[in-house]
């Protein structure tokens, strides 16, 4: 069982009337005020529309006894009546489009701040994209199912309490054996509504799917037209498109048995209503102006009544929605700072305590051991170099310093502070990280760089673009440091885009530096400026470092050799290379290619 059909699963079955509860007390109690000026307009409209039953029986009763001031009331009467109903309408829809919309767009942003500070392992129990979806497709179903409860359904419900009154007043024991034929149809409505829910909740899952899928292949594809992927990819498409495809015939079919309930329910009443009213008639015991006066209220609360049927789908689709909205809202991070955390303050130039590594391990939450009793010290000031095979635990190890993951057992120590017990804020602002993975945001070349040193001035982001070496080619772009960089830097070459992220890192100015690998995906020219920068950065930082070609480590003052989660070796280049260990291996094959 997947991930996200674990968390979907402690959500099933989840009752109507809570789930709705929660949404009001969360995000919808603030509005309030305007919700109860929205129902009172509704009431208006169900008043209104229900007065038509009064007119049209004055009408008649006028025709009938030939009353001329009767009749010319009755114009009057229906101008009034259509012009509050319509008035009604007009405010209702539009406290209703600013009220949802608000509501949505609370929810929305909730959700993302909720996201963006969730843990790393709790994001990756979803693809990206999917994640995506829930912005789109899930909050869509939710705006228009609170739409339709706060419209419709009241509207809707005040009209049928509006046309019963109007029966009862005509006629209450015709009522009652019209209002007797609703309970028959209610039972199976509710039944299909349970699998209106179930199916809702697999389909918004597959969407989520279908939209990680969908960006997974478009966002390769230079890879997959090299290799001549098309026809997999199509292939694979086409399965997650006729799945959704019979997922939404399911629905349908399923929302197209409740139609004829509803006709057969109320084709049924107004036999029942005809055969005794008529009966009536010829006795003599009702008049033909009741008559349709309580026909006509009967048939105005049966398309209201209908509706309301129909709405339980929407509702039960909105409920699958807020199931997913929670069951992820619901999610705490676990990587958080303490009741009483201190500050961790470290400058540049200080003697301190470097980075302690002790009897570290770390378990992912599906089993997986990344690191398995590590322990080593980066010493302050100098560079301590992490080499090993893929998947090895370099970038796992590597994580532990920002607390991107917390080590399953052991610490992690910064001057003799175990970072678990520091704030996160006080523990980051002393980080700088430049990464093969170069993040730039759609934003222009100077926001990127003061991204993490906001309060830095333009004098200071010029002079961190000159120390990487950045500053030459961003003045020779069109719009200087005010270029947009394109979403993820796509207008940038990725020697551009490194030079950036360096820039950013020495704007930063941290005393501890942590490099991923940040040349390894470069050409020759691009890595010779790039490692040059990089050597002036590293100079007086206490700087942990990945890499894979051992030429760019060969003057650490220290590295750490893994192998299958633990520390195979240890030492400098020449100590490695003379203990003809794994990490002689290495720099043999390198040496040779």
């Amino acid at each position: 069982m997947s991930n996200q059909s674990v968390l979907n699963k402690t959500f099933d079955d989840q009752p109507t009337i809570p789930l709705l509860k929660r949404l009001w007390a969360d995000w919808v109690r603030p509005y309030r005020l305007r919700i109860l000026l929205i129902s009172v307009l509704t009431v208006l409209i169900g008043v209104a529309t229900s007065g038509y039953a009064y007119v049209i029986r004055k009408i008649f009763e006028g025709l009938e006894n030939k009353d001329s001031s009767l009749l010319m009331l009755a114009p009057i009467m229906i101008i009034f009546v259509t012009s509050v109903k319509g008035m009604a309408s007009l405010g209702q829809i539009i406290l209703t489009n600013s009220v949802t919309s608000r509501i949505e767009a609370n929810m929305q942003s909730g959700l993302y701040n909720h996201m963006i500070e969730a843990d790393l392992s709790q994001l990756a129990q979803e693809p990206p994209a999917a994640l995506t979806q829930r912005f789109s497709t899930d909050f869509a179903i939710i705006r228009e199912a609170l739409t339709r409860l706060v419209t419709v359904v009241l509207r809707d419900l005040a009209i049928v309490i509006g046309a019963v009154g109007s029966m009862l007043w005509n006629d209450w024991q015709l009522t009652l054996v019209a209002l007797a034929i609703v309970p028959l149809a209610a039972q199976p409505i509710a039944k299909l509504g349970k699998r209106l829910r179930l199916v809702a909740r697999t389909t918004q899952e597959r969407f989520g799917t279908l939209a990680a899928e969908v960006l997974e292949s478009l966002s390769s594809v230079r890879i997959a037209k090299t290799y001549q992927l098309e026809p997999y990819l199509k292939a694979r498409a086409k399965t997650s498109f006729e799945a959704l495809r019979k997922l939404r015939v399911k629905s349908a079919n399923q929302r197209a048995r409740l139609e004829p309930l509803l006709e057969i329910g109320g084709g049924v009443a107004v036999a029942a209503v005809l055969s005794i009213i008529g009966w009536r008639i010829t006795q003599g015991e009702s008049s033909i102006g009741q008559f349709v006066a309580f026909l006509t209220a009967l048939l105005i609360a049966a398309q209201p009544i209908r509706s309301v049927g129909n709405i339980n789908v929407l509702v039960q689709e909105a409920m699958s929605a807020l199931e997913r909205f929670y069951a992820l809202a619901d999610r705490k991070p676990q990587i958080t700072d303490k009741t009483n955390a201190q500050n961790l303050y470290l400058n540049l130039g200080e003697s301190l305590g470097g980075i302690d590594f002790n009897a570290v391990s770390l378990v992912y939450e599906d089993g997986t051991r990344a690191l398995d009793d590590i322990s080593f010290t980066v010493e302050f000031g100098k560079t301590t170099a992490l080499v090993g095979r893929s998947g090895s635990g370099k970038s796992s190890l590597m994580a532990l310093v920002p607390r991107l993951y917390d080590a399953t057992s052991g610490s992690v120590k910064i001057n003799g502070q175990d970072i678990q017990n520091v704030s996160l804020e006080s523990l980051r602002s002393q980080i700088a990280m430049v990464s093969q993975d170069t993040i730039l945001f759609d934003d222009s070349i100077e926001a990127n760089i003061a991204f993490g040193s906001r309060n830095s001035s333009y004098a200071d982001i010029e002079q961190a673009a000159k120390a990487a070496s950045a500053h030459e080619f961003i003045l020779s772009l069109p719009q200087g440091y005010e270029t947009s960089v394109g979403t993820n830097g796509s207008r940038l070459s990725g020697g551009q885009r490194q030079r950036i992220s360096l820039a950013r890192a020495f704007l930063r100015n941290a005393p501890i530096l942590l490099l991923d690998e940040a040349t390894s995906a470069l050409d020759a020219e691009s890595e010779a400026a790039i490692q040059q920068a990089l050597a002036t950065l590293m100079k007086g930082r206490t700087v942990l470092v990945i890499a894979h070609r051992l030429s760019t480590i060969r003057q650490a003052d220290n590295i750490i050799v893994l192998d299958a989660s633990r520390i195979a070796e240890m030492g400098t280049h020449d100590e490695l290379v003379l203990q003809g260990g794994l990490y002689a291996e290495f720099e043999k094959l390198q040496f040779k290619e």
